[in-house]
Protein backbone atom coordinates (compact mmCIF):
# COMPACT_ATOMS: atom_id res chain seq x y z
CA UNK A 1 0.00 0.00 0.00
CA UNK A 2 2.69 2.12 0.40
CA UNK A 3 4.71 1.76 -2.36
CA UNK A 4 1.52 2.23 -4.40
CA UNK A 5 0.74 5.53 -2.55
CA UNK A 6 4.42 6.31 -3.57
CA UNK A 7 3.97 5.67 -6.96
CA UNK A 8 0.36 7.60 -7.13
CA UNK A 9 2.41 10.52 -5.60
CA UNK A 10 5.33 10.08 -8.34
CA UNK A 11 2.78 10.26 -11.39
CA UNK A 12 0.57 13.10 -10.06
CA UNK A 13 3.85 15.47 -9.12
CA UNK A 14 5.23 14.44 -13.06
CA UNK A 15 1.95 15.38 -14.65
CA UNK A 16 1.11 18.61 -12.83
CA UNK A 17 -2.09 19.77 -13.46
CA UNK A 18 -2.58 17.74 -16.36
CA UNK A 19 -5.78 15.57 -15.82
CA UNK A 20 -4.78 11.82 -16.51
CA UNK A 21 -6.64 8.63 -15.31
CA UNK A 22 -3.39 6.78 -13.21
CA UNK A 23 -1.86 3.14 -14.06
CA UNK A 24 0.98 1.34 -13.28
CA UNK A 25 2.61 -1.06 -15.16
CA UNK A 26 2.29 -4.74 -14.04
CA UNK A 27 3.45 -7.00 -16.48
CA UNK A 28 2.72 -10.16 -15.00
CA UNK A 29 -0.76 -9.00 -14.30
CA UNK A 30 -1.70 -8.93 -18.04
CA UNK A 31 -1.47 -5.34 -18.70
CA UNK A 32 -1.40 -4.60 -22.69
CA UNK A 33 1.47 -2.75 -23.63
CA UNK A 34 2.24 1.04 -23.17
CA UNK A 35 3.00 3.21 -26.01
CA UNK A 36 3.73 6.77 -25.05
CA UNK A 37 5.74 10.01 -24.22
CA UNK A 38 8.28 9.89 -21.33
CA UNK A 39 6.64 12.65 -19.09
CA UNK A 40 9.20 12.28 -16.37
CA UNK A 41 12.07 9.99 -14.78
CA UNK A 42 13.83 8.86 -11.57
CA UNK A 43 15.65 6.57 -9.49
CA UNK A 44 12.76 4.33 -7.89
CA UNK A 45 15.66 1.96 -6.24
CA UNK A 46 18.43 3.90 -5.59
CA UNK A 47 20.20 0.96 -3.73
CA UNK A 48 20.61 -1.20 -7.21
CA UNK A 49 20.22 1.71 -9.34
CA UNK A 50 16.60 0.69 -11.00
CA UNK A 51 15.20 3.62 -12.44
CA UNK A 52 10.91 4.37 -13.42
CA UNK A 53 9.67 5.91 -16.03
CA UNK A 54 6.24 8.39 -16.10
CA UNK A 55 4.58 7.70 -19.54
CA UNK A 56 1.84 10.06 -20.65
CA UNK A 57 0.16 7.21 -22.81
CA UNK A 58 -1.67 6.62 -26.24
CA UNK A 59 -4.63 5.53 -24.46
CA UNK A 60 -4.91 8.63 -22.45
CA UNK A 61 -3.24 7.49 -19.05
CA UNK A 62 -0.42 8.28 -16.85
CA UNK A 63 1.64 5.20 -16.37
CA UNK A 64 3.86 4.15 -13.96
CA UNK A 65 6.76 1.60 -15.25
CA UNK A 66 9.77 0.16 -13.23
CA UNK A 67 12.34 0.08 -15.87
CA UNK A 68 14.89 -3.61 -15.55
CA UNK A 69 17.60 -3.66 -13.48
CA UNK A 70 20.40 -2.94 -16.74
CA UNK A 71 18.26 0.02 -18.57
CA UNK A 72 19.91 3.19 -18.04
CA UNK A 73 17.88 6.40 -17.82
CA UNK A 74 19.87 8.32 -20.37
CA UNK A 75 18.43 5.88 -22.45
CA UNK A 76 14.99 7.72 -22.43
CA UNK A 77 15.15 11.14 -23.11
CA UNK A 78 12.03 13.19 -21.99
CA UNK A 79 9.71 13.67 -24.68
CA UNK A 80 11.01 10.62 -26.58
CA UNK A 81 7.91 7.61 -27.14
CA UNK A 82 8.93 4.62 -25.87
CA UNK A 83 6.57 1.34 -25.87
CA UNK A 84 6.02 -1.12 -22.88
CA UNK A 85 5.32 -4.60 -22.67
CA UNK A 86 5.50 -7.67 -20.25
CA UNK A 87 7.08 -10.76 -21.29
CA UNK A 88 4.70 -13.04 -20.49
CA UNK A 89 3.41 -13.77 -23.89
CA UNK A 90 6.07 -14.64 -26.78
CA UNK A 91 6.63 -11.59 -29.75
CA UNK A 92 3.60 -11.45 -32.33
CA UNK A 93 6.71 -11.46 -35.01
CA UNK A 94 7.92 -14.82 -33.52
CA UNK A 95 4.83 -16.31 -33.99
CA UNK A 96 4.72 -15.12 -37.82
CA UNK A 97 8.04 -16.75 -38.32
CA UNK A 98 6.86 -20.11 -37.20
CA UNK A 99 3.82 -19.82 -38.68
CA UNK A 100 5.90 -19.44 -42.14
CA UNK A 101 8.46 -21.94 -41.96
CA UNK A 102 7.90 -24.93 -44.06
CA UNK A 103 9.36 -27.79 -43.45
CA UNK A 104 11.41 -26.05 -40.34
CA UNK A 105 13.16 -23.48 -43.41
CA UNK A 106 12.03 -19.59 -43.18
CA UNK A 107 12.42 -17.83 -46.08
CA UNK A 108 12.68 -13.75 -46.46
CA UNK A 109 12.18 -13.54 -50.06
CA UNK A 110 8.85 -16.07 -50.02
CA UNK A 111 7.70 -13.61 -46.67
CA UNK A 112 8.44 -10.93 -48.72
CA UNK A 113 6.13 -12.12 -51.95
CA UNK A 114 3.22 -12.96 -49.45
CA UNK A 115 3.32 -9.37 -47.98
CA UNK A 116 3.43 -7.82 -51.25
CA UNK A 117 0.57 -9.80 -52.41
CA UNK A 118 -1.57 -9.05 -49.52
CA UNK A 119 -0.02 -5.10 -48.44
CA UNK A 120 -2.59 -2.11 -48.01
CA UNK A 121 -1.93 1.02 -49.67
CA UNK A 122 0.55 2.61 -47.42
CA UNK A 123 2.13 -0.47 -46.38
CA UNK A 124 5.46 -1.23 -47.04
CA UNK A 125 6.00 -4.98 -47.26
CA UNK A 126 10.01 -4.69 -47.21
CA UNK A 127 9.84 -2.60 -44.06
CA UNK A 128 7.64 -5.66 -42.15
CA UNK A 129 10.01 -8.48 -43.65
CA UNK A 130 13.04 -6.26 -42.72
CA UNK A 131 11.59 -6.55 -39.11
CA UNK A 132 11.41 -10.10 -39.08
CA UNK A 133 14.90 -10.67 -40.40
CA UNK A 134 16.52 -8.67 -37.78
CA UNK A 135 14.68 -10.58 -34.89
CA UNK A 136 15.91 -13.66 -36.63
CA UNK A 137 19.25 -12.30 -36.44
CA UNK A 138 19.03 -11.64 -33.00
CA UNK A 139 18.19 -15.14 -32.33
CA UNK A 140 20.60 -16.75 -34.44
CA UNK A 141 23.46 -14.95 -32.39
CA UNK A 142 21.70 -16.64 -29.04
CA UNK A 143 21.91 -19.66 -30.84
CA UNK A 144 18.03 -20.30 -31.37
CA UNK A 145 17.67 -20.06 -34.85
CA UNK A 146 20.56 -20.91 -37.81
CA UNK A 147 20.99 -18.81 -41.17
CA UNK A 148 21.80 -21.34 -43.68
CA UNK A 149 21.90 -19.12 -46.67
CA UNK A 150 21.33 -15.24 -47.96
CA UNK A 151 17.53 -15.01 -46.72
CA UNK A 152 17.00 -18.60 -45.37
CA UNK A 153 17.06 -19.77 -41.82
CA UNK A 154 16.29 -22.92 -40.01
CA UNK A 155 14.11 -22.05 -37.19
CA UNK A 156 12.63 -24.72 -34.18
CA UNK A 157 9.00 -25.51 -34.05
CA UNK A 158 8.83 -24.06 -30.76
CA UNK A 159 10.46 -20.55 -31.54
CA UNK A 160 7.61 -18.22 -30.10
CA UNK A 161 8.44 -19.69 -26.39
CA UNK A 162 12.02 -20.14 -27.09
CA UNK A 163 12.24 -16.84 -28.30
CA UNK A 164 10.32 -15.21 -25.27
CA UNK A 165 12.72 -17.38 -22.70
CA UNK A 166 15.07 -15.89 -24.21
CA UNK A 167 13.75 -11.98 -23.77
CA UNK A 168 12.94 -12.91 -20.17
CA UNK A 169 16.64 -13.83 -19.49
CA UNK A 170 17.91 -10.82 -21.10
CA UNK A 171 15.01 -8.65 -20.36
CA UNK A 172 13.73 -9.37 -17.26
CA UNK A 173 9.73 -9.34 -17.06
CA UNK A 174 9.40 -6.10 -19.00
CA UNK A 175 11.22 -4.53 -21.98
CA UNK A 176 11.25 -0.98 -22.50
CA UNK A 177 11.86 0.18 -26.17
CA UNK A 178 12.64 3.31 -27.29
CA UNK A 179 10.89 3.66 -30.29
CA UNK A 180 11.66 7.24 -31.19
CA UNK A 181 14.36 10.36 -29.48
CA UNK A 182 12.48 12.95 -31.19
CA UNK A 183 9.16 14.92 -29.85
CA UNK A 184 6.17 14.52 -31.51
CA UNK A 185 6.75 18.33 -32.40
CA UNK A 186 9.84 18.08 -34.00
CA UNK A 187 8.18 14.90 -35.86
CA UNK A 188 6.14 17.01 -37.80
CA UNK A 189 8.11 18.55 -39.75
CA UNK A 190 11.52 16.37 -39.97
CA UNK A 191 13.07 14.99 -43.35
CA UNK A 192 13.46 11.30 -42.57
CA UNK A 193 11.26 8.43 -41.61
CA UNK A 194 9.76 8.87 -38.65
CA UNK A 195 7.70 7.10 -35.75
CA UNK A 196 4.47 9.89 -37.22
CA UNK A 197 5.00 8.07 -40.21
CA UNK A 198 4.79 4.73 -39.08
CA UNK A 199 1.45 5.38 -37.01
CA UNK A 200 -0.03 7.26 -40.90
CA UNK A 201 1.10 4.08 -42.09
CA UNK A 202 -0.14 1.82 -39.53
CA UNK A 203 -3.54 3.37 -39.34
CA UNK A 204 -3.83 5.65 -36.15
CA UNK A 205 -4.62 2.51 -33.88
CA UNK A 206 -5.06 2.78 -30.29
CA UNK A 207 -5.03 6.95 -30.34
CA UNK A 208 -7.42 7.72 -28.18
CA UNK A 209 -9.37 12.03 -28.47
CA UNK A 210 -7.79 12.76 -25.49
CA UNK A 211 -4.15 13.40 -23.93
CA UNK A 212 -1.05 12.75 -25.40
CA UNK A 213 -3.40 10.56 -28.12
CA UNK A 214 -5.36 13.22 -29.27
CA UNK A 215 -1.49 15.48 -29.47
CA UNK A 216 -0.49 12.28 -31.63
CA UNK A 217 -3.59 13.02 -33.97
CA UNK A 218 -3.00 16.73 -34.22
CA UNK A 219 0.62 16.06 -35.11
CA UNK A 220 -0.12 13.08 -37.37
CA UNK A 221 -2.75 15.91 -39.28
CA UNK A 222 0.21 18.30 -39.73
CA UNK A 223 2.81 15.61 -40.97
CA UNK A 224 0.52 14.65 -43.34
CA UNK A 225 0.21 17.81 -44.24
CA UNK A 226 3.84 18.62 -44.52
CA UNK A 227 4.35 15.23 -46.82
CA UNK A 228 1.36 16.68 -49.37
CA UNK A 229 3.98 19.05 -49.39
CA UNK A 230 6.84 17.29 -50.30
CA UNK A 231 5.13 15.43 -53.10
CA UNK A 232 5.15 12.37 -51.01
CA UNK A 233 1.20 11.90 -50.37
CA UNK A 234 -2.06 13.20 -51.56
CA UNK A 235 -4.90 13.84 -49.92
CA UNK A 236 -7.98 12.34 -51.75
CA UNK A 237 -11.63 14.00 -49.89
CA UNK A 238 -10.60 12.64 -45.95
CA UNK A 239 -8.41 10.24 -46.98
CA UNK A 240 -4.19 10.38 -47.09
CA UNK A 241 -2.50 8.55 -49.86
CA UNK A 242 0.97 8.03 -49.16
CA UNK A 243 3.76 7.62 -51.86
CA UNK A 244 4.81 3.57 -51.93
CA UNK A 245 7.85 3.17 -50.34
CA UNK A 246 7.60 6.56 -48.08
CA UNK A 247 10.12 5.19 -45.70
CA UNK A 248 12.70 4.41 -47.89
CA UNK A 249 12.34 7.13 -50.00
CA UNK A 250 12.42 9.85 -46.86
CA UNK A 251 15.40 7.85 -45.04
CA UNK A 252 17.68 8.34 -48.05
CA UNK A 253 16.59 11.79 -48.65
CA UNK A 254 17.76 12.57 -44.71
CA UNK A 255 20.81 10.16 -45.25
CA UNK A 256 22.14 12.32 -48.58
CA UNK A 257 21.35 15.59 -46.82
CA UNK A 258 23.60 14.52 -43.17
CA UNK A 259 26.33 12.94 -46.05
CA UNK A 260 26.48 16.50 -47.47
CA UNK A 261 27.14 17.94 -44.12
CA UNK A 262 29.83 15.59 -43.00
CA UNK A 263 31.67 16.08 -46.72
CA UNK A 264 31.99 19.55 -45.90
CA UNK A 265 33.44 18.74 -42.49
CA UNK A 266 36.15 15.76 -43.59
CA UNK A 267 35.82 16.32 -47.49
CA UNK A 268 35.70 12.30 -47.76
CA UNK A 269 33.21 11.38 -50.64
CA UNK A 270 29.60 9.76 -49.00
CA UNK A 271 29.63 6.01 -51.19
CA UNK A 272 25.82 5.09 -50.50
CA UNK A 273 25.05 1.28 -49.65
CA UNK A 274 24.49 -1.47 -51.45
CA UNK A 275 21.99 -3.92 -50.80
CA UNK A 276 23.79 -6.77 -49.44
CA UNK A 277 27.54 -5.35 -50.10
CA UNK A 278 29.77 -6.56 -47.24
CA UNK A 279 31.68 -3.15 -46.00
CA UNK A 280 34.41 -2.47 -43.57
CA UNK A 281 35.79 0.96 -42.57
CA UNK A 282 36.78 2.68 -39.18
CA UNK A 283 34.24 3.64 -36.93
CA UNK A 284 34.61 7.52 -36.72
CA UNK A 285 31.42 8.43 -34.60
CA UNK A 286 27.28 8.11 -34.48
CA UNK A 287 24.98 10.40 -36.19
CA UNK A 288 21.47 10.49 -34.51
CA UNK A 289 18.36 11.11 -37.19
CA UNK A 290 15.21 11.38 -37.28
CA UNK A 291 15.49 8.08 -39.30
CA UNK A 292 17.16 6.71 -36.56
CA UNK A 293 21.16 6.36 -35.19
CA UNK A 294 23.94 5.72 -38.01
CA UNK A 295 27.16 5.16 -37.61
CA UNK A 296 29.84 6.67 -39.58
CA UNK A 297 32.61 4.32 -41.59
CA UNK A 298 35.91 5.77 -43.25
CA UNK A 299 37.23 3.20 -45.14
CA UNK A 300 40.24 6.55 -46.55
CA UNK A 301 38.60 7.22 -49.26
CA UNK A 302 34.89 7.50 -48.54
CA UNK A 303 32.14 7.26 -45.80
CA UNK A 304 29.31 5.26 -45.77
CA UNK A 305 26.48 5.72 -43.06
CA UNK A 306 25.83 2.28 -41.34
CA UNK A 307 22.15 1.59 -39.17
CA UNK A 308 23.83 1.50 -35.61
CA UNK A 309 23.85 -0.99 -32.64
CA UNK A 310 24.91 -0.31 -28.91
CA UNK A 311 27.50 -3.17 -29.40
CA UNK A 312 29.28 -1.66 -31.65
CA UNK A 313 29.94 1.57 -29.20
CA UNK A 314 32.87 0.23 -27.54
CA UNK A 315 34.48 0.05 -31.02
CA UNK A 316 34.93 3.61 -31.44
CA UNK A 317 38.23 4.00 -33.70
CA UNK A 318 38.03 0.60 -34.59
CA UNK A 319 38.15 -1.09 -37.90
CA UNK A 320 35.15 -2.67 -38.44
CA UNK A 321 32.92 -4.85 -40.88
CA UNK A 322 29.09 -5.18 -42.07
CA UNK A 323 26.70 -6.62 -44.22
CA UNK A 324 23.55 -4.53 -44.89
CA UNK A 325 20.02 -5.96 -45.86
CA UNK A 326 17.52 -3.25 -46.26
CA UNK A 327 17.30 -1.31 -42.90
CA UNK A 328 19.04 -4.10 -41.20
CA UNK A 329 23.04 -4.89 -40.07
CA UNK A 330 24.86 -7.76 -39.15
CA UNK A 331 28.27 -6.22 -37.45
CA UNK A 332 31.19 -8.04 -37.93
CA UNK A 333 35.03 -7.78 -36.43
CA UNK A 334 38.01 -6.98 -38.64
CA UNK A 335 37.72 -6.59 -42.52
CA UNK A 336 37.48 -10.46 -42.78
CA UNK A 337 34.49 -12.39 -42.32
CA UNK A 338 34.79 -12.72 -38.55
CA UNK A 339 32.45 -13.63 -35.46
CA UNK A 340 29.49 -11.15 -35.32
CA UNK A 341 28.84 -8.42 -32.65
CA UNK A 342 25.45 -7.35 -33.72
Amino acid sequence: MGERGDIVRTLQRAMGGTQRELAAFEPGGGSPAVVGRVAAKGLADELHDRGYLVVDGLDGKAHYLALPTRAELADYPIGAVVEARGLNEPRAVDRTIASLAASGLYRSDHHLALARSQAADGHDPDALVERHVRRLEALRRAGIVERLDEGVWRVPADLPERGRQHDARRLGDVVVELRTSLSVERQTRAIGATWLDQQLIGGNQGLVDKGFGREVREALRQRADFLVELGLAERQGQRVVLARNLLATLRERELTAAAREITAQTRLQYRPLVDGERISGTYRRSVQLASGQFAMLDDGVGFRLVPWKPVIEPKLGHNLSAVVRGNSVSWQLGRQRGPAIG
